[in-house]
């Protein structure tokens, strides 16, 4: 027991968001994706929703979200606050991945509200997070504006939603220590 909370405990600290650029162009197995899809699977939801959807783009795929989201970016931005810089930056990231997965959720308004459908997306997401980096895989959750105009090209149904695009390659980013305030200053204990 000792031993598992100890290795626990290592990955999750070790855990950092490792970006594209930093992305070697070693392909990740269908695999190891699957292992990191897997984990999500077991992440807490209310009511027993399971609202997580995810959709891998790889190859060919990956490289047409590229073209549309870098689209999307022109599309939806003033030509004064339009840069060129960012719109090519949206399609080299993408290349730059071994793989993108668009974090969808399936809302139930029905049974729950949409907070805890996110709360468990992103349960699911750290899972996915915490299982790359023991298998030594990079990943990073991006949000960028564009997801709000991906509903049609993503081809999602009347409840689902699209949260965010989780960028994964391997890498040999030297590990780094947590930048984080102590806990203490984050707790209050009430005992009466």
């Amino acid at each position: 027991m000792e031993n598992e909370i100890a290795i626990l405990s290592h990955i999750i600290k070790r855990r950092r968001s490792i970006f594209p650029v930093s992305y070697t162009r070693q392909e990740i197995p269908v695999t190891v994706i699957r292992q990191i899809l897997e984990s999500a699977n077991y992440a807490p939801t209310h009511k027993l929703t399971e609202p997580w959807r995810f959709m891998v783009f790889r190859n060919e795929g990956k490289t047409k979200l590229g073209i549309e989201l870098a689209r999307l970016y022109k599309e939806s931005t003033p030509a004064p606050q339009f840069l060129q810089k960012k719109y090519d930056s949206i399609t080299e990231k993408i290349a730059q991945s071994s793989c993108v997965i668009a974090l969808n959720a399936q809302l139930h308004p029905d049974k729950v509200p949409e907070w805890e459908e996110l709360a468990a997306l992103a349960c699911a997401v750290q899972n996915m997070a915490l299982t790359a980096e023991a298998l030594n895989v990079g990943a990073y959750w991006s949000s960028p504006g564009m997801i709000a105009n991906l509903k049609e090209y993503l081809n999602l149904g009347g409840q689902e939603k699209c949260f965010g695009l989780f960028y994964m390659g391997y890498h040999n980013e030297e590990p780094r220590e947590a930048k984080r305030t102590p806990m203490a200053e984050k707790i209050k204990w009430i005992e009466s």
